[in-house]
């Protein structure tokens, strides 16, 4: 514990930057450190937080105050504070990092008396993908896409950078991802009850059951633990997932960066599986093929086809399409290939194969946009001198 005097050196500190200012007013390095060292923080008591938070609703009936809630709270109050800090000084954020936070936690901070009044109302809440959960999500979204704007946009160039800059994607891919935990614990909770055994505490059964109006059976604990079609997590899982990990790779710009984000959120899931299991809450199937994914992602870039460039003509657009559907048709196939496998080996939710389009055009619209932010990158990075060139090429 600090003592009153470490107290007041912070505040001595601090208090000189406490002065009204517009966004992008030039940050001293070590105010811009602290402030997203304060966002790491705030983002891991969150992480925390949520991580404990499903595997508690497996098993025991929901409560306001439930000790994940808190957890997750205290990470609340500190974006809270670090967003009123931005908003007020100026520092650490330019305009559009600025709203994006801005945007992102009053999202936020809407969401959740709204999903207290759903669950007065509807009593529990079945499932991860309700409205207001959704907006939880929404909000983190536009809420972290802020905090790497900023970070990406202030840190001097250096492995500090890199690093810090791969934890931020790291904690979007959760918040991106988080929903689809919901599947991960359900199938096993459902595999369980298969068994002959429940994860699930008998007030939280009686309480699903007679919300559903049926007696406790498989139909009921079906409905409980997969309570959306089975096609949602293999799309959702290749078009949002392998999203985040194509922006990891295009703004960090090295090589093995989207397989160290991915790795790092599964290492992360690994490590918390044993913690959880352990305190006598349900497990969950680990989604170990994300680092597929993001190896995947990271060997794609090596022999992608820009799809926009400068004006150069249809053939160049034509060659950049049909470059990412080549690349994005065999990084979904060998993520649903790595999924399939997943599943026959440890377990993983189920996989409708059927999805695969609807997973392919996702992802190949995703492709093509990524393509298209960075080729706008290289053109503004060019001198006007070779854009002209570039433009006169026939």
């Amino acid at each position: 514990m600090k003592s009153p005097a470490s107290f007041k050196k912070a505040a001595a500190w601090a208090l000189p930057y406490w002065t009204r200012g517009q966004a992008g007013r030039e940050t001293p390095q070590d105010l811009f450190r602290v402030l997203y060292f304060g966002w790491l923080v705030a983002l891991t008591l969150k992480l925390l937080g949520s991580a404990w938070d499903v595997s508690w609703h497996f098993k025991w009936l929901r409560d306001d105050l439930a000790p994940p809630h808190l957890l997750n709270s205290a990470g609340t109050a500190l974006v809270v504070v670090l967003t009123v800090v931005h908003g007020y000084t100026g520092y650490g954020v330019d305009k559009a990092a600025l709203r994006l936070i801005q945007w992102g936690t009053g999202i936020f901070l809407v969401a959740v008396p709204l999903d207290l009044i759903n669950h007065r109302v509807n009593g529990l809440d079945i499932t991860s993908w309700s409205p207001s959960h959704i907006m939880l999500y929404v909000g983190t979204f536009f809420m972290i896409a802020g905090v790497i704007r900023g970070w990406f946009m202030g840190a001097p160039p250096g492995r500090e950078r890199t690093v810090v800059l791969g934890a931020f994607f790291a904690f979007f891919l959760e918040n991106m991802h988080f929903p689809e935990q919901h599947q991960e614990y359900g199938v096993l909770s459902l595999g369980a009850w298969d068994n002959h055994a429940t994860y699930a505490e008998p007030i939280l059964l009686r309480f699903a059951a007679d919300q559903m109006g049926r007696p406790i059976d498989r139909v009921m604990m079906s409905g409980f633990t997969l309570p959306v079609p089975d096609y949602l997590y293999p799309v959702y899982a290749v078009v949002a997932v392998l999203s985040v990990l194509v922006a990891a790779r295009l703004m960090i710009g090295r090589f093995g960066a989207a397989t160290l984000v991915a790795g790092a959120y599964v290492g992360f899931r690994t490590l918390i599986w044993p913690l959880l299991t352990f305190g006598g809450f349900p497990p969950s199937a680990v989604p170990f093929f994300f680092v597929v994914a993001g190896l995947l992602v990271d060997l794609a870039f090596l022999v992608r086809v820009p799809a926009v460039r400068a004006v150069v003509g249809v053939a160049a657009v034509t060659a950049g399409a049909y470059g990412a559907l080549v690349v994005q048709s065999a990084v979904m196939g060998s993520v649903y290939g790595a999924i399939k496998g997943q599943t026959g080996l440890y377990g993983s939710p189920p996989l409708v194969t059927s999805s695969a389009l609807w997973a392919g055009l996702g992802l190949l619209a995703v492709w093509l946009a990524a393509e298209w932010v960075a080729g706008r990158r290289e053109r503004r990075a060019q001198p006007i001198e070779a854009r002209v060139i570039a433009t006169a090429t026939p």
